[in-house]
């Protein structure tokens, strides 16, 4: 008889669920931990969304032309779902093309004037178009154009309508995320730089070091990180780049702090005791033997800070010191919107501010996920 068929049924199932983790890699489990949590894999897939929107870009946005800025006045503060028809007229102008790459970088202008038509009336060759107003009756302008000049007669709906400018909002939402996850992409790589470089020498080499750069830590973590991100940028000017370096320099300190507390809590270890009596240096030491022994406290602190790096951007673009007009940024969208909260056209704030919480909450999620996955208790 064996030993499986005298077992309950219970624990036949705790034997096969702890089967499968037999041999298995520390990753491998904790992968498999990390799947079991439905609210960070849902997360996961949010962000991985979110990327894919911001790495596509202009690709696959409605309004492709350069930071979505194609204004159409008489088109402002369309509802969602509006259908408005238009007619491309070719002014006989060049417009050299762009190749992909190019256009999913930075966009392409429109190769046509585009009017907003309400109307067209054929006269002979030519054709009089009468341009959209939105009012009852529309009395709008009259356009005529030889029929020759005419590309084509579509209609185009705005999927979320458009803002004050008469911009599409979609297009705006799609590019916004592509500034939002840049900046604390490169920005938590800033911090991920100072932070662990300081906090591994301070918890390292101890003593005097440890004193200063404790004393770097205090005084930084003492000032309020927003003002202290205002007054960086004052200094650094305003502008794309700029939010980058501001508040990179203002999120090493947690980082700092964690990487400090895990590397003293590694260094009296048995192999870093032998790392030691193998004479390998203080770079070798740190980078081989303790920073891959600390990474899971790392990461679970930089995606915190993943998630703070986008609210102090949208905050700072709130402003009008972060990212400047016509660069579309979900904070801009917000500050530009605001007041259509107490209107009817209350969507134009609220969708870029869900954004900004729904990419937030992702990412704080996922670094509570990622935190239960590494937990070896």
């Amino acid at each position: 008889m064996r030993l499986h068929d005298i077992l309950s049924p219970r624990h036949r199932r705790f034997v096969r669920q702890q089967a499968p983790n037999q041999g298995a890699s520390l990753s491998a489990l904790a992968w498999r931990r990390f799947r079991r949590n439905p609210l960070s894999v849902a997360s996961l897939v949010v962000i991985g969304l979110f990327t894919l929107i911001a790495i596509l870009g202009y690709l696959i946005t409605p309004d492709h032309t350069p930071h979505c800025n194609q204004q159409y006045l008489e088109l402002a503060t369309l509802k969602p779902f509006s259908k408005v028809q238009f007619t491309y007229v070719d002014d006989g102008l060049p417009h050299p093309r762009r190749n992909p790459l190019r256009r999913m970088l930075v966009g392409e202008p429109l190769p046509y004037t585009a009017i907003p038509t309400y109307r067209t009336t054929a006269v002979g060759d030519s054709l009089d178009i009468e341009g959209y107003t939105g009012s009852v009756p529309n009395d709008g302008p009259v356009r005529r154009v030889a029929q020759s000049q005419v590309v084509e007669t579509t209609s185009r709906t705005f999927l979320l309508g458009t803002d004050a400018y008469g911009r599409d909002v979609l297009s705006m939402l799609m590019i916004g995320s592509r500034v939002s996850l840049s900046i604390g992409f490169i920005a938590l790589l800033i911090a991920l730089l100072i932070g662990v470089t300081l906090g591994a020498l301070a918890a390292y080499h101890g003593g005097w070091v440890d004193n200063v750069i404790t004393w770097l830590i205090n005084v930084v973590w003492a000032i309020p990180t927003v003002l202290l991100v205002i007054a960086i940028t004052f200094a650094l000017g305003k502008g794309f780049w700029q939010v980058f370096v501001a508040v990179g320099l203002t999120m090493w300190v947690d980082i700092a702090r964690v990487v400090r507390g895990q590397v003293y809590s590694v260094k009296e270890k048995e192999y870093i005791e032998a790392a030691h009596a193998l004479g390998y240096g203080t770079f070798r030491t740190i980078t081989r033997h303790i920073l891959p022994n600390i990474t899971g406290a790392v990461i679970v602190v930089a995606a915190s800070n993943f998630a703070s790096a986008i609210l102090l951007e949208a905050g700072l673009s709130f402003l009008g010191i972060g990212v400047q007009p016509p660069m579309p940024s979900w904070g801009t969208m917000v500050k530009e919107n605001y007041s259509y909260i107490l209107l009817d056209n209350a969507y134009l704030a609220l969708l870029p501010g869900a954004a900004i919480m729904l990419l937030v909450l992702a990412f704080m999620l996922l670094g509570n996920g990622i935190r239960d996955a590494l937990d070896v208790k």
